[in-house]
């Protein structure tokens, strides 16, 4: 952690916080991307937007993500079950868009 250790005043603490949610914010768009994909399959194959087998494995995944970098997995478990959630309802706009 020497690069934080190294941040010499809150501004610059701010501004290092600040381009790094521009990055998460560009990785969930990539995320955001790759669900729209995910919904073009599964209308292809017939497959609903949800699958609780994978949601449960998608989370599984990062608590154990959470927990190997030493952050709380019952945060980033409920945080991701909204992301979940909200891809969920991306797919099914997408795969109700021909339907009443």
């Amino acid at each position: 952690m020497t690069e934080i250790d190294d941040i010499p005043d809150m501004p610059t603490l701010r501004a290092r916080i600040d381009a790094l949610d521009e990055q998460l914010m560009t990785l969930l768009a990539r995320r955001h991307a790759l669900i729209d994909r995910a919904a073009r399959i599964k209308a292809g194959n017939g497959l609903p937007a949800r699958i609780d087998e994978r949601v449960e494995e998608v989370v599984a995944n990062v608590r154990r993500h959470a927990q190997a970098h030493g952050l709380d997995p019952q945060f980033y478990d409920r945080l991701w079950r909204q992301l979940i959630d909200a891809a969920i309802a991306q797919e099914e706009r997408y795969l109700n868009k021909d339907r009443p």
